[in-house]
């Protein structure tokens, strides 16, 4: 087989290959149709703010576009101003697009107490090892300036709230992560119950426990051989990684 002859047997994949260069950028990019729109007000970012009228700022000017840092997601600066004026107003931004935060991001957890025990009792599905049992507790209380409605008692149904994980490296990792969001206020909040639909109560807030040991069928308990990697996700999605343990 000689060069020009192999050339033509590949000429079919060098067709469904190409590399002209208008091809290749039209291929990996799309054309923005005129200005992105802020995903906040849903302005184009040409325009001003449409949060112009409802913040005062005066280093902030409503046809002022941020880009930020890590993620490169751009809106209006005024909106990101009154995005976080309406949040928690912890020193900590979280990107409304890809959720990426920026700082370190707490919550609005009342005030109560986590302690955590083992016992050699192994959990369905982790026979090699023992079981973390956690053990938190809060009680009811007066909702603060960072809660639906300040002034107002919020109540804690369930309390103390006994949850379980195994007790092996990935499970230990867990509960070190577990004791950060505790610490930053992230695992309840006071909102409203999805199963009674009372309001002010203490409920979680989107990092799953375990709340049973020896039964699945509700979703609560083992054997679930996703759940760590589930709740390690859940976890970083709040900012709770690896790298806060090494801090």
């Amino acid at each position: 087989l000689v060069v020009s002859d192999f050339c033509c047997l590949l000429s079919p994949l060098c067709a469904a290959t190409p590399t002209e260069p208008e091809v290749v950028v039209r291929k990996y990019l799309e054309e923005l149709k005129g200005t992105p729109d802020c995903i906040i007000c849903m302005e184009k970012l040409a325009s001003p703010s449409g949060y112009g009228d409802a913040c005062e700022c005066s280093t902030i000017k409503p046809e002022m576009v941020g880009r930020l840092t890590s993620c490169q997601h751009s809106f209006h600066m005024l909106c990101v101003l009154a995005m976080y004026s309406n949040g928690n107003k912890d020193g900590s931004l979280q990107c409304p697009s890809c959720k990426t935060i920026y700082g370190e991001k707490t919550g609005t957890q009342p005030k109560g107490r986590m302690e955590v025990s083992t016992f050699p009792q192994s959990l369905p599905g982790h026979k090699d090892c023992g079981t973390i049992q956690i053990v938190y507790h809060i009680s009811r209380g007066i909702q603060g300036p960072e809660h639906p409605n300040p002034g107002m008692p919020y109540t804690a149904r369930g309390f103390p709230r006994y949850c379980y994980l195994p007790d092996n490296e990935k499970g230990r990792k867990v509960l070190e992560l577990l004791k950060v969001a505790w610490k930053r206020r992230l695992i309840f909040t006071v909102g409203t119950s999805s199963t009674t639909g009372e309001s002010n109560t203490v409920v979680w807030n989107e990092i799953h426990h375990k709340t049973e040991m020896d039964t699945n069928l509700s979703g609560h308990g083992y054997p679930d051989p996703n759940y760590l990697d589930n709740v390690l996700a859940e976890l970083a999605a709040q900012g709770v990684t690896e790298d806060c343990l090494r801090k």
